[in-house]
């Protein structure tokens, strides 16, 4: 379905947004950031929650719990990620889930994958490899926990996303976003104590920042993941890094090298073939 994909594609591009945001958040705790990424989604949608036509805790609704819960871990860990490290770093690490993705599916669900789609996908990564590879990488002690963070928050999103494709025909988008955040919102309730003496524009960010990507990045994805397959869904997101570049350019000043245009161009042509391959775009 085409619309599906051109959702995801906004989606990643919108989502380049988020290394930005939270290091503008600098005086907020993690948890305060976690806070507004997960309670701003929840109280806008809050109406779906208490709907009585269309009531949430239907289907298997306590894996979706149980999904929610794992997202606890995962948001907390991105935000660290980004907060001990930097963007380039985190991006690329965090990155990998998709390969996990695939790993989840071949091992637990015995998916048969097509050799050109795992090139495709490797392709991407590699794209990401070069993209990267005229940066330093420094492992101090800061480095390697925003590094480690990385890494496990792809682990653990890959692990939520199979779980939310797995129930997403009986759920809309939004009951899906809301069951994301659910778990979360309330599990970073206690961090509001540490946000009176922030400054308020940095709280005005933070409520932006739930709104953009807890609503808005997510109510693309959902849609797109409903319709696509999850590594398909998995391999356009890799668009979220071309779309960090290109605002760290223009609003960071960050210089666009040979690297990054060769990297950066990879990527897009495997999201694009990948996407082909799967019969979207016909």
């Amino acid at each position: 379905m085409k619309k599906a994909v051109y959702a995801v594609i906004v989606c990643a591009l919108i989502a380049g947004t988020n290394g930005i945001l939270i290091k503008y958040m600098s005086d907020l705790s993690t948890g305060a950031i976690a806070f507004f990424r997960t309670m701003v989604p929840i109280a806008f949608l809050a109406p779906v929650l208490f709907s009585k036509t269309h009531p949430i805790f239907i289907g298997n609704y306590k894996k979706m719990l149980l999904a929610s819960t794992i997202n606890v871990a995962r948001i907390y860990l991105y935000l660290v990620a980004f907060i001990f490290t930097s963007i380039g770093n985190a991006v690329v690490l965090f990155y990998s889930w998709p390969i996990f993705v695939f790993i989840f599916e071949t091992v637990f669900f015995k998916k048969p994958l097509q050799t050109k789609h795992v090139l495709w996908l490797l392709l991407a990564f590699a794209g990401l490899v070069i993209t990267y590879s005229n940066k330093s990488f420094s492992f101090e002690n800061d480095d390697i926990i925003g590094m480690v963070a990385a890494v496990l928050s792809a682990v653990t999103y890959a692990i939520t996303v199979l779980m939310f494709k797995s129930e997403s025909h009986n759920y809309s988008k939004e009951q899906t976003i809301v069951f994301q955040n659910l778990v979360s919102a309330f599990f970073f309730i206690p961090f509001l104590f540490f946000i009176p003496d922030a400054p308020l524009n940095q709280i005005g960010v933070g409520v932006f920042y739930g709104f953009l990507i807890g609503i808005g990045v997510f109510s693309l994805f959902f849609y797109g993941l409903k319709h696509l397959t999850a590594s398909t869904a998995s391999s356009l997101m890799y668009l979220e890094v071309v779309s960090a570049i290109l605002l760290g350019y223009l609003l960071l000043n960050e210089k666009l090298t040979v690297h990054t245009i060769l990297g950066g161009s990879m990527i897009i042509a495997s999201s694009y073939f990948i996407t082909r391959m799967n019969g979207k775009l016909k």
